[in-house]
């Protein structure tokens, strides 16, 4: 590589890295406003409607309302902990996003750009790493908060996380043995002719509920209990540091729902008569989509069976559809 395809590589790759934090938070912003909006309808409310046309600008209020706020720590809290618990959260769910392919390569001057920030071949991988180090976020918070409420909201998180990134991780293995790759760009070439859904359906179900425990969301939302436990880790926290916990679940909503879309719907393969980005924008939008569905029309189940579902029924099954993919394969 020549020193000014060097420059105009580099270039690139920091306008994409800006373009994608951005629209990371503009998405996460309009997602909170979409899911009052779409739950609001489907439970006849009317939802946001006061703050510019139909409720539009309510997002941007409601950051402005968390930045004035008083920012408080609790006089027995571990100050760095404190703080530094909903960063690790927020770095986690944004770090996951970088190897998401959301386009073909564009050409710059002969410099091939992919529409990805990295490109690893072990993609699979680090992702399954960032999720396991996001964990740490929730549980620091549940105990540096100094709270027993917090605390219990944390271990919760702590144990359901862990439990169903087994199951999530495993669903992926018939991807990787059809595809023949770790990379999520070689996984999306792979789903030239049919999308992985054909032939995997059982391991994306399993997927989409590991997800949905993954994200502690409704109705595996017990980390945050509000009849239990108050508000669940983040109890203690107000202002930014409570916004960025909100961010960190939106985020990784969005992650692991572009990350759906990357294993099972062919990522960005579309008709030509879209262009690639906008299919997988809306690949990703039916999918969170769903989850919001899901919120607003099934109740929380009790702790002791989403566990239960999971030790005896999701990840034994997990392991014998791996053995299934397999012997087709054979």
């Amino acid at each position: 590589m020549t020193k000014e395809s060097f420059i105009i590589w580099l270039i690139a790759k920091i306008i994409l890295i800006l373009v994608v934090f951005v629209a990371l938070l503009l998405t996460i912003a309009f997602l909170i406003y979409a899911e009052r909006k779409i739950i609001a309808f489907m439970q006849s409310r009317i939802g946001p409607n006061r703050v510019g046309p139909i409720g539009l600008l309510q997002p941007f209020a409601d950051i402005t309302k968390l930045f004035l706020k008083e920012d408080l720590i609790p006089a027995g809290a571990d100050k760095f902990l404190f703080v530094l618990a909903p960063c690790i959260s927020v770095f986690t769910a944004f770090m996951a996003f970088s190897v998401i392919p959301f386009g073909r390569d564009i050409v710059i001057h002969n410099v091939i750009i992919p529409l990805q920030i990295t490109n690893l071949n072990v993609g699979v991988l680090f992702l399954m790493a960032i999720f396991a180090i996001n964990v740490y976020g929730i549980v620091l918070a549940g105990w540096s908060s100094n709270s027993k409420y917090s605390l219990f909201g944390g271990m919760r998180s702590c144990a359901q996380m862990i439990s169903y990134e087994l199951p999530l991780g495993l669903s992926m293995v018939g991807i990787l043995m059809l595809s023949h790759s770790l990379s999520l760009r070689s996984i999306v070439a792979a789903q030239s002719k049919h999308w992985f859904i054909l032939m995997q359906m059982p391991a994306f179900i399993v997927f989409l509920i590991s997800s949905i425990a993954e994200t502690n969301r409704a109705p595996f939302d017990f980390p945050e209990a509000e009849p239990e436990l108050v508000a669940g880790y983040h109890t203690e926290y107000s202002s930014f540091k409570f916004a960025m916990f909100f961010m960190a679940e939106y985020a990784s909503m969005i992650t692991l729902s572009a990350l759906a879309v990357t294993l099972f719907f062919g990522g960005w393969l579309g008709p030509s008569f879209l262009p690639p980005f906008i299919w997988f924008f809306i690949k990703v939008c039916l999918m969170l989509f769903f989850f919001i569905w899901l919120r607003a029309t099934y109740p929380r189940l009790r702790y002791d069976k989403l566990m239960k579902f999971q030790w005896t029924v999701l990840l034994p099954f997990s392991l014998l559809w791996i053995l299934i993919t397999g012997a087709i394969l054979i």
